[in-house]
């Protein structure tokens, strides 16, 4: 424990849209995370307070926040490394509707996935052998590059382009685009290049690069839209899929 703060004040968003922040003096531990504010104030302070989380060691992403300015998720955060002076401000995503306190709606999140096509297509049957796909090949390694994301939605939250333009698809849904559209076993490549190229699509980007500052696994979604600018381009002119 900090000696110099036996307790944190934490200001916490109650309600929706219409809401207000309220304050809590809370504990502080060693080595407590933002979550464990979250959890603590639930129990002993605001019983009623609607948060989200589920696996507590940043493999679900569902605990994600608003913490001091930045989304983050609030299991893998820890209060050492965000408090000045021994306050906190958390607040649900931004980007989306707010269900109560810090719990969001992530439909409109996940509706985008679908405008994208986000979906992988078969191009074989269970019964059929599995393609061989060379790990080496540039298509797989672009496409490795942006598999791990886990949709919870930081990127979203963080994105300027989406606070701006409710149509604008995210980083997120633009990046599953990417994997698939370099999936040289999905069926509907060009079907999905053309869903994320349409309007509200990789176009809309401005490469501000918040979703790659902010995404926790590291992923690189400003390189991927690029990769679908570029290869709209191509696409238009008669160019075949990579």
């Amino acid at each position: 424990m900090d000696a110099g703060h036996a307790s944190l004040s934490v200001e916490v968003w109650r309600g929706r849209d219409s809401g207000a922040f309220e304050t809590y003096a809370v504990p502080q531990r060693a080595n407590q995370t933002v979550l464990d504010v979250v959890t603590w104030i639930q129990r002993h302070a605001a019983p009623a307070l609607a948060y989200r989380f589920a696996c507590r060691v940043g493999v679900c992403g569902s605990c994600a926040m608003t913490v001091n300015g930045r989304p983050r998720w609030t299991c893998r955060t820890h209060v050492s490394k965000v408090a000045s002076d021994g306050r906190l401000r958390i607040e649900p995503l931004r980007n989306l509707p707010r269900i109560k306190d810090l719990a969001v709606d992530l439909t409109p999140f996940f509706e985008k996935w679908q405008r994208a096509q986000g979906r992988f297509t078969p191009t074989r049957s269970r019964h059929d052998p599995l393609a061989a796909v060379s790990p080496e090949s540039p298509t797989r390694r672009a496409a490795d590059a942006g598999i791990e994301c886990i949709n919870c939605a930081v990127c979203y939250a963080a994105c300027d382009v989406v606070a701006w333009d409710n149509g604008y698809l995210g980083p997120a849904a633009l990046n599953r685009a990417w994997t698939l559209v370099n999936d040289e076993r999905d069926g509907d490549r060009r079907g999905v290049l053309r869903a994320a190229g349409a309007a509200g699509g990789c176009h809309s980007c401005h490469s501000h690069g918040s979703c790659v500052e902010h995404c926790p696994v590291g992923i690189n979604p400003t390189a991927g839209i690029a990769g679908l600018k570029r290869q709209s381009l191509i696409d238009l002119l008669g160019g075949a899929l990579p």
